[in-house]
């Protein structure tokens, strides 16, 4: 479980989390963290949050965010709010670090989340694309499934598939939490 204070660090991307408020704290209803991007080629995936509102205050730097296909890069000073189920993602193409405060209005579980794929990403555990592999992705797909989901295959096809090959994940000893061996 991630607490107030810890520091995370995405190896894949550079990206640092510093959590200022978790789930834990507020009652499940905030989670809050400062955010470090430096500029990077490196994208994640197009996801939504089905039951999240996320959103984005940019202290230092820019991002560029894609929500619902549309484009639009976000500064100093300015925020961005994603409603849930909305399609987006975003990254850094400027030529600083981006330092910007992030927030998700449920927090649920996402907090688990990013631990467990920073951790991947640490271990070397994901693809060029920032993906573990099927048997991986099926269990964390369904524990995180109101969360976060990929946009691409549609979550119906992703359900189907993951509760097919979530059973031989568990048994090949995969976990939905995923704890660095390297520390």
């Amino acid at each position: 479980m991630i607490n107030q204070g810890e520091k995370i660090t995405n190896i894949r991307t550079g990206q640092i989390m510093i959590f200022l408020k978790t789930g834990a704290e507020t009652n499940g209803e905030l989670l809050q963290i400062e955010c470090f991007s430096p500029p990077t080629p490196e994208r994640e995936p197009e996801h939504i949050h089905p039951f999240q509102q996320n959103s984005f205050e940019i202290i230092s730097g820019s991002c560029v965010f894609d929500v619902d296909g549309k484009e639009q890069i976000v500064g100093p000073g300015e925020s961005i709010i994603i409603p849930a189920n909305v399609p987006h993602h975003f990254w850094n193409s400027g030529d600083i670090d981006a330092h910007y405060i992030q927030e998700f209005k449920p927090a649920l579980k996402i907090d688990r989340f990013f631990e467990t794929f920073f951790a991947l990403a640490r271990d070397g555990k994901l693809n060029k694309n920032g993906i573990p592999n099927l048997f991986h992705t099926s269990i964390i797909g369904l524990a995180y499934k109101d969360e976060i989901r990929m946009t691409k295959p549609p979550w119906v096809l992703q359900n189907i598939i993951y509760k097919i090959l979530a059973p031989f994940g568990k048994l090949m000893g995969y976990r939905a939490d995923y704890k660095s061996l390297i520390q």
